[in-house]
């Protein structure tokens, strides 16, 4: 997978034109956007697609997860709107996750498909009360390699499973770490997070940022020293 810039600039707001005075304070030659069900919901796919007019890759963040033929024409019409990345949910099982890579293979170019495992701010208590086996690095590696073995190009998992992931499934395989945050800053809701630093060495090709980014001051200076702090870190 070619990566280009690593960093996913998560644009967490609730209307289009705080979304897009964001995206114009920023470069897409150095970090791809990240659209969630908020802003999504409210603003649809036409912010969508002026972001990719702009130039931004788009990562379309709706954790898809219901019936096959749902999720399959779902991620169809994604891959119509453009964009760069989208993801379905790993516990959504194999014939779901095989139907949304079949959608989108007739695109001449087709998204990358990934799959979420756990959220990040899921913990062992909440494994216990769902009555899912194993403890957390068991259960994000068992969906890790289903969502492989189906055809996905990766998966979305945090920093602390990268490694693990990464030598299980090889270095073709997509790793995507949400929960990153800076040394300096809180960890918010997040439970399971890491510096970029560290979640680049255990094996994250993208790192998906949001308010250390879009609440600095200079976001683009934000993003430009968070750069320079994964430049160079082996893999």
């Amino acid at each position: 997978m070619t990566r280009g810039p690593r960093v996913i600039v998560a644009l967490d707001y609730a209307d289009a034109a705080a979304a897009l005075a964001l995206a114009g304070r920023l470069d897409p030659a150095q970090c791809r956007v990240k659209i969630g069900k908020e802003l999504f919901t409210a603003a649809g796919p036409a912010l969508v697609e002026a972001l990719v007019a702009r130039g931004f890759g788009v990562f379309l963040d709706l954790k898809y997860h219901d019936i096959p033929n749902t999720v399959a024409s779902a991620c169809r019409a994604a891959a119509g709107l453009g964009v760069w990345m989208l993801n379905v949910h790993a516990l959504g099982g194999a014939q779901m996750m095989q139907a949304a890579r079949e959608a989108i293979a007739p695109h001449g170019t087709r998204p990358h498909l990934i799959a979420v495992t756990l959220l990040t701010s899921m913990g062992e208590r909440d494994l216990l009360q769902l009555g899912i086996a194993g403890r957390t690095p068991e259960v994000v590696l068992r969906l890790a390699k289903l969502a492989a073995a189906c055809g996905l190009d990766g998966a979305v998992a945090s920093a602390q499973e990268a490694a693990l992931l990464r030598q299980a499934c090889g270095a073709g395989f997509c790793l995507v770490t949400p929960g990153i945050r800076p040394a300096t800053v809180d960890g918010d809701d997040q439970q399971r997070i890491a510096t970029p630093r560290a979640a680049i060495a255990n094996g994250a090709d993208y790192l998906v940022i949001g308010r250390p980014i879009t609440r600095a001051p200079d976001p683009l200076a934000a993003l430009q020293t968070i750069i320079r702090e994964i430049d160079g870190v082996e893999t």
